[in-house]
C-alpha cells in the first residue's frame, strides 16, 4: 500500500472507533459499546497494525492488551494508538524507519561482499551485490508508488528487474544515465549467477560494488 492507501485505511479504522464511541450505552456505572462491532473493529485494527509494524511492535502489543473488551475506555485507548499511527504515516516516519532498517541490512551484505572481493571471490561478490541492488530497486518502487507486479488473467506476476529499472526512470526517481549503470551492474550479476564467469573481471565487480554503494546511499 502507498501512503494514500495507508492513510485511507487508518482513517477508516479511526472512524470506526468514533462510531463505536458515539453509539455507547451505559450499564450500571460503566459505558459500553456494541460488542459485535467491537470484535470486528479490533480484528481489523490488529491486522492493519501487524502488516505495518509486526507483532513485536509496541503499537501492536498495546492495542492487543488494552483494546480487549467493549468498554468505551478500551475503544478510546485504541483511538489514541490509531491517531499516533496516522501521524507517523502522514509525516513519512514509517517509510523513513523502513528505509533505515533496509539500509542497515544492505550495509551488512555489502560489507560481506567487500570481504569476498578482498579475498578474490569475485563471482560470489557479484551475486551478493546484485541481490542487494535488486532489493533496493523494489524498495524504491514501493516508496514511490511504482507497481512491482503485473496481472495476467488471475495470476499476479513480479515484474522483471529491468522493467522496474525502466519504471523508476519514468517515475523520475533517477535519470537514464543511472538506468544504464544499473543495467550494466545487473548484467554482471546475471553472468555470475549463471556461471558465465569469463564475461567480467574482478575490476568490473569492484566498480559495481562502489557504484551500488553510492546508489543506495543517494536514491531513496
Amino acid at each position: 500500500m502507498n501512503k494514500t492507501e495507508l492513510l485511507n485505511r487508518v482513517d477508516f479504522l479511526i472512524n470506526l472507533s468514533k462510531e463505536l464511541i458515539e453509539g455507547q450505552h451505559r450499564t450500571g456505572y460503566t459505558d459500553y459499546v456494541d460488542s459485535g462491532k467491537q470484535a470486528g473493529y479490533r480484528a481489523a485494527s490488529l491486522s492493519f497494525i501487524k502488516t505495518l509494524y509486526g507483532e513485536s511492535h509496541i503499537y501492536y502489543k498495546d492495542f492487543e492488551i488494552h483494546v480487549n473488551g467493549n468498554r468505551v475506555l478500551s475503544i478510546q485507548k485504541g483511538l489514541s494508538i490509531l491517531n499516533s499511527i496516522r501521524h507517523e504515516i502522514n509525516n513519512d516516519w514509517l517509510i523513513s524507519m523502513k528505509l533505515l532498517i533496509s539500509a542497515e541490512i544492505f550495509s551488512d551484505f555489502l560489507e560481506m561482499s567487500r570481504h569476498l572481493l578482498d579475498t578474490k571471490y569475485k563471482d560470489a561478490a557479484a551475486v551478493m551485490i546484485g541481490s542487494v541492488l535488486e532489493e533496493h530497486l523494489r524498495q524504491l518502487c514501493k516508496n514511490h508508488s511504482v507497481d512491482i507486479t503485473i496481472t495476467k488473467g488471475t495470476d499476479i506476476i513480479p515484474k522483471k528487474t529491468d522493467v522496474l529499472n525502466a519504471d523508476l526512470v519514468k517515475a523520475g526517481v533517477y535519470n537514464i544515465m543511472m538506468q544504464k549503470n544499473i543495467t550494466a551492474w545487473l548484467d554482471i550479476r546475471n553472468n555470475a549467477a549463471h556461471g558465465h564467469y569469463d564475461q567480467y573481471k574482478i575490476e568490473n565487480v569492484e566498480l559495481m560494488y562502489q557504484g551500488v554503494l553510492n546508489f543506495i546511499s543517494t536514491a531513496n
